[in-house]
């Protein structure tokens, strides 16, 4: 369970990336599109070049922060939620164990076609026929 800090940081620094990305994205969009629309109006290079510069600094940094979190293992499956599943076995199967940024520890699971709809409370059930790493 030491993992859910860092996790939870990560996905922090992602949703600020993500909304830098947003931003400088649709600065630079604007910035393009005045000059498909004015003609060859003169251009603020300086303020296009921080846009754009922005905008690719942001993704690349996205990017690096999504492969991390999924080199532990996880799978960031809806990251607007920070929402993030953990391959285990259950019954032989594997499912995933649920986890949301907020929530204090993992404490749902869910098989791997049902989602976060299907997501089940942990409970001694589990626990007695959970055979993966990352047991709760």
């Amino acid at each position: 369970e030491s993992l859910l800090p860092r996790i939870g940081e990560l996905l922090r620094e992602a949703l600020t990336l993500q909304a830098a990305y947003r931003e400088a994205a649709g600065a630079f969009s604007a910035i393009t599109s005045r000059i498909v629309t004015m003609g060859g109006v003169s251009l603020d290079r300086r303020r296009a070049a921080e846009a754009r510069i922005t905008r690719d600094h942001s993704a690349s940094q996205l990017k690096q922060i999504i492969e991390s979190i999924q080199e532990s293992g996880c799978l960031v499956k809806d990251l607007e939620t920070g929402l993030v599943d953990f391959p285990t076995l259950y019954r032989g199967q594997e499912v995933y164990l649920c986890w949301k940024l907020g929530e204090p520890e993992i404490g749902y699971w869910h098989g791997t076609d049902e989602g976060f709809a299907g997501r089940k409370p942990i409970d001694e059930a589990f626990l007695r026929e959970h055979r993966g790493d990352g047991a709760q």
